[in-house]
């Protein structure tokens, strides 16, 4: 008798943990739905073209609707990976550890072994050529501790620039439901990558690169047929479709273009091919429109730090520290004198640098500093450019003032010590 009602009782707990475990199961599924339900099950199509230099848009279908990056998501591992060399914090000579997670990730991929040393310049070109899934992974361990450390730091960059619907869960773009984007948000990031990493960003354009004697063609086959194009990243997995970012200089215009939901990689190269024909004849359009590079946190996961989006300035941005403060009339300054920086540009002459420098600081008149004016010579693509930095800033008004860029349409960076 004791026995039969110790059963009971057993299974009693079961049904009640097992309804307990089915409603949250339910719950996470109407979350996961209510966000992402209007995330494309069907690899929908969706486009966009930009001036690169402008920010203005040419042309754009769904480009705010939520995508699957797919391996698109690897422009935002590179770009923390460029930013990271351009600190000081990774060599392209400096050898990585395979770990055992990154040598199992599913081609593409280099073959990387667990244990096993790649360096940085490699791993870099396996990313852009082959689009090496073990490769994306070990640059994400080096920076991040783990991927997933590493895809928080990817989002927390990608709400900084403006990029407000994305999401990275991992460093590939390899499946995962809760990874999303949209054309728009790739364009503003092709766009940095042009911008902030003159010296890094002909890595795209390689054609083709050997590892362990093994060569490996670059995927964009259209560059081959292209005039112009020198990048950027293509991308497929199923619930994606065939992606692709693409990057157009003719004369002194460049264009970025993202197209998303191709059938085939054929049928996406020449749409695209397409859409940037038809770009550069209505390049005189004034129907163009700014794409507009707002910082904001958007919808979704809300365990997600914040950044650069709770900076407030004054119209002449100044930041100010309070509402009280703007109560009483009275605009606390930050005192800077600090080791950060924000790059505004990088340009074809010193003196348009000096330029941009010269009219950004007239527009702060209220600082109670004196920033720093650097324009720095770099050597990108064979060609030099000069680079425009506003230095000796504190971290805060750093962020405050690459916010305040952002919400005026313009497209900077901060340089970290």
């Amino acid at each position: 008798m004791r026995t039969s009602k110790v059963v009971m009782l057993v299974a009693v707990l079961v049904m009640a943990f097992g309804t307990q475990d089915a409603e949250a199961k339910n719950r996470r599924h109407h979350t996961y739905h209510r966000t992402y339900s209007n995330v494309s099950r069907s690899a929908a199509y969706a486009d966009i073209v930009i001036d690169a230099e402008t920010g203005e848009v040419i042309h754009e279908t769904a480009s705010k609707d939520l995508r699957f990056p797919a391996s698109l998501t690897k422009m935002m591992t590179l770009y923390l990976t460029f930013q990271a060399l351009d600190s000081g914090r990774l060599d392209l000579d400096q050898y990585l550890y395979v770990s055992y997670n990154a040598a199992r990730q599913s081609p593409s991929k280099l073959g990387l072994r667990a244990g096993q040393r790649i360096q940085v310049e490699d791993a870099i070109l396996g990313v852009t050529t082959e689009s090496a899934n073990d490769a994306a992974v070990v640059l994400a361990e080096s920076l991040g501790g783990s991927e997933a450390n590493f895809a928080k730091m990817m989002t927390r960059q990608a709400q900084a620039m403006g990029m407000a619907r994305t999401r990275f869960r991992n460093a590939s773009g390899l499946p995962n439901p809760y990874q999303v984007t949209t054309a728009r948000d790739m364009a503003i990031l092709g766009a940095a990558l042009i911008d902030h990493f003159p010296e890094y960003y002909p890595y795209f354009g390689r054609e083709s690169f050997t590892y362990a004697g093994v060569p490996h063609r670059n995927h964009n086959h259209l560059m081959d047929r292209y005039d112009g194009m020198d990048g950027i990243k293509t991308g497929y997995i199923h619930s994606s479709g065939y992606n692709l970012v693409s990057s157009v200089k003719r004369g002194g215009t460049r264009l970025v273009a993202v197209v998303f939901g191709g059938r085939s990689a054929v049928a996406r190269d020449n749409r695209m091919a397409r859409l940037l024909d038809q770009s550069f004849e209505a390049i005189e359009d004034d129907e163009r429109r700014p794409l507009q590079f707002v910082s904001s946190r958007g919808e979704g996961d809300s365990g997600d730090e914040e950044v650069g989006n709770d900076v407030e300035l004054s119209a002449k941005g100044t930041q100010v520290s309070s509402s009280e403060d703007k109560k009483a009339g009275q605009h606390k300054v930050s005192h800077s004198g600090g080791k950060w920086g924000v790059q505004i540009g990088a340009y074809s002459s010193p003196s348009v640098s000096r330029q941009v420098l010269n009219s950004l600081v007239l527009k702060m008149p209220n600082l109670s500093y004196q920033p720093e004016m650097q324009v720095e010579k770099v050597l990108a693509d064979g060609s030099v450019v000069y680079r425009a930095r506003l230095m000796a800033l504190d971290e805060k008004t750093a962020r405050g003032v690459c916010a305040h860029l952002n919400r005026q349409g313009k497209s900077c960076m901060t340089v970290e010590p």
